[in-house]
């Protein structure tokens, strides 16, 4: 019985580490949540009225997500400056209560300086938004000069009770969020193999379904991989471990991506394209299962459920030899004679889970420390060696093979947000006064909000349109609950702290998700207040509505980024990483010095990511515009594919000079110098339509360098893959000039 509860609480915690990689919205929602409840037991027992208890709970949810900084002594400094600036923005509120035309003007001043904040990083960021907050709370409770004392103690204990949670009951540290990041990447990484078993046994009408989860469960991998990648620096103070680290996450993310193209192959009648992994709604390839029944099927089976197990495993839970065995037969699969007997492209499946294997061995002793050799075969000992050799050139490579610091940050438009927000804002405030002379600051809250962590008009809509859709659901929900509650004070504050965990958890996931609890919220604090009434609520959709239209008209008509513009930019820079990551490795592999590869390959994925984001607006379903919106979803796909290639050969090239499996050859250069050539030249249309670029073809990749010919004959397979690699980017780049009317010159032309 105790085993079994065992293994369900381990469970349990694989699928929350997996579905809230480092715990990172649990804790935003329990700090938060932990934060108002003190402050209102606080409070309470200071027998302060309801609109303190009001105030306080705001004032608390303000200085607990406002700062988002990761070192600790940063978020202290960030906090004790917040207090002083919160007191002084309810100060010249409640000062300016009586005066309506002033108020409003030193509001939308005070919008614009918040905003413009953005430039000076994440404290600017963060006093910006404590100033607006605390502004829009006075507001929001009617303070006035004779309410001060009350509000100010009420702030106090606030930031109080903020500060610790912050730092005794809930903290959190660079290495523990990193901790916990690793233990995430486990399991979806875990999640992914089981993923990749359905898709092995899937009929012709379960494939799409199980293709859609293999997808799903590798975007998932990556993105947790990038999370790792932002926490490294200040979550591993030793720079080789973290270099590591780095390593061999990188890894296991491209075998783990790589066993899924081969089982796809092995499902198909033909090789499969690696865009059927990054194209949403992609067809799944022609083919049917395995054989149920077949002897190398069953192996195939046991083996996926091995190697799945092997990732779970850390080395505190080995016991007895059967984790031993396991590897050892998994990484047998990396010599030839180990192989079963098999379809050619289900060999590779096996030859796939070696190199699986050998990953999440390197994964496991970055994460776990050295493990037992007593019980190594000989290809396991191999397999160590390679790996030891790795470690050795990564120690060994110090500054040098770490990318340079740019001279300059990016900068980021804080000049035309605060212009825009300040305009939107003012015609919210005009026009929703004309609504309601007590109520129309929330038409300025919605126009501040649509334009947070937003870089175009398109982004702006579709913001706009979740948030709008989130308050009237919210609104729904907010007039039964009122109904029900009616003047219970504590119970309408204990779904209050629901709520706002709701809020917090659900934010990185749904906007609208957290439009709704917002708006619920907001229906209960009005009960609490004794200003509810339908009519409120219904004047809170009219003024979000106002508010929607004001940002919009705002980011239209002032200095506005249209979304063609905002994507080509992005687009542009993608190229720009693309062909430096290509570039570099390609240099590496054909004999050239080391260059920071993986940093640069991360900074590809970065980019990739803000493209992604900034399409949302032309892919969303509810566009009219099908074409573009295939289009779009075309070339992000295609670009993740070429980012996939490119990553797997920054990942081999990294292994130069000390890996004894490949050697540099320097006739691949010529090979990078035409893909690279290529990327620029559709960044040059990207850039300027007016472009005269041409992309260049030729014979394929693997005819001008026939395998078996970078390194000892005994490790041409690592030697194909470099070839293959190459061939399937080279073939990427000429099918993504393909939508964006890039022309092709035939050779001799």
């Amino acid at each position: 019985m105790r085993v079994a509860v065992r293994s369900v609480r381990v469970k349990a915690g694989e699928r929350i580490a997996a579905s809230d990689p480092g715990l990172l919205r649990l804790t935003a929602g329990l700090r938060t949540t932990v934060s108002v409840a003190l402050t209102l037991a606080a409070l309470a027992l200071l027998r302060f009225d309801v609109s303190h208890l009001v105030a306080g709970a705001i004032a608390a949810m303000v200085a607990t997500f406002a700062i988002r900084e990761k070192e600790r002594t940063r978020q202290a400094v960030t906090l004790a400056l917040g207090l002083p600036s919160a007191l002084a923005s309810v100060s010249l509120s409640a000062l300016l209560n009586s005066h309506r035309v002033a108020g409003d003007v030193v509001f939308v001043g005070l919008i614009f300086c918040a905003v413009y904040g953005r430039r000076f990083g994440e404290r600017g960021t963060a006093l910006g938004l404590i100033v607006f907050q605390i502004y829009f709370l006075s507001l929001f409770v009617g303070a006035t000069v004779h309410a001060l004392p009350g509000l100010y103690v009420a702030i106090a204990l606030a930031f109080a009770c903020s500060a610790l949670v912050r730092f005794a009951l809930l903290p959190q540290s660079p290495s523990g969020i990193l901790d916990r990041l690793r233990q995430a990447f486990r399991a979806r990484l875990a999640q992914l193999i089981s993923a990749q078993l359905a898709l092995l046994d899937a009929g012709p009408e379960d494939l799409p379904r199980a293709l859609d989860e293999v997808r799903r469960r590798t975007a998932a991998l990556h993105e947790t991989a990038m999370m790792i990648q932002g926490r490294l620096e200040e979550g591993t103070p030793d720079e080789a471990v973290a270099l590591l680290l780095q390593r061999r996450i990188a890894d296991a993310e491209i075998a783990a991506e790589r066993l899924g193209l081969l089982l796809l192959t092995a499902r198909s009648a033909e090789r499969a394209d690696t865009l059927t992994l990054h194209l949403p709604g992609a067809p799944a390839p022609s083919g049917g299962p395995l054989p149920e029944r077949d002897e190398a099927t069953a192996t195939l089976r046991r083996d996926l459920e091995a190697l799945r197990l092997l990732v779970l495993r850390s080395v505190a839970q080995d016991s007895g030899t059967a984790v031993s065995h396991v590897r050892n037969r998994l990484l047998g699969y990396r010599e030839e004679d180990n192989v079963p007997p098999a379809p050619p492209a289900v060999q590779d499946v096996f030859r796939g889970i070696g190199e699986a294997g050998r990953a999440v061995m390197g994964l496991r002793i970055a994460l776990d420390g050295p493990q037992d050799q007593s019980d190594d075969t000989q290809e396991t000992a191999r397999s160590r060696e390679e790996l030891d050799a790795e470690d050795a050139a990564i120690d060994g490579s110090g500054e040098a093979g770490r990318k340079e610091a740019e001279a300059t940050g990016w900068q980021r438009p804080t000049t035309r947000a605060a212009v825009q927000v300040a305009v939107g804002s003012a015609l919210a405030i005009v026009g929703g006064e004309f609504l309601s002379d007590q109520r129309w600051y929330w038409a300025v809250l919605t126009c501040w909000i649509v334009f947070i962590n937003t870089a175009s008009t398109g982004e702006i809509l579709v913001k706009s349109y979740r948030r709008l859709v989130g308050t009237v659901l919210g609104v729904v929900a907010g007039i039964g609950l009122a109904g029900l509650v009616g003047h219970h004070t504590w119970t309408a504050f204990a779904l209050v702290l629901l709520f706002i965990f709701a809020m917090f958890y659900t934010a990185p996931l749904s906007y609208m998700a957290m439009s709704f609890f917002v708006t619920a919220m907001l229906g209960l604090l009005y009960t609490l207040l004794h200003t509810y009434s339908s009519s409120v609520l219904l004047l809170r959709i009219e003024e979000t509505v106002l508010g929607v239209v004001c940002g919009v008209v705002a980011a239209a008509l002032v200095l506005p980024v249209r979304t063609d513009r905002r994507t080509n930019e992005l687009l542009a820079t993608v190229l720009a990483r693309l062909a430096d990551v290509t570039g570099a490795a390609v240099d590496q592999l054909s004999g050239g010095s080391a260059a920071g590869l993986l940093d640069r390959a991360r900074d590809l994925d970065r980019a990739l990511a803000d493209l992604r984001s900034s399409t949302q607006p032309l892919t969303h379903p509810i566009t009219p515009l099908r074409a573009r919106r295939d289009t779009a979803r075309y070339v992000v796909a295609m670009l993740e594919t070429c980012a996939y290639h490119a990553r797997s050969l920054a990942a081999t090239a990294g292994l130069l000079p000390e890996y004894p499996s490949i050697a540099a050859d320097p006739r691949l250069r010529e090979a990078g110098r035409r893909i690279v050539r290529n990327i620029e030249a559709i960044a040059a249309h990207v850039a300027d339509d007016r472009s005269t670029a041409e992309i260049g073809t030729g014979p394929s990749i693997t005819s001008m360098l026939k395998p078996g010919t970078l390194g000892a004959p005994r490790y041409d397979r690592v030697t194909d893959r470099v070839l293959r690699h190459l061939q399937r980017l080279d073939e990427a780049v000429a099918g993504l000039a393909r939508p964006l009317h890039v022309p092709a010159r035939t050779p001799g032309a």
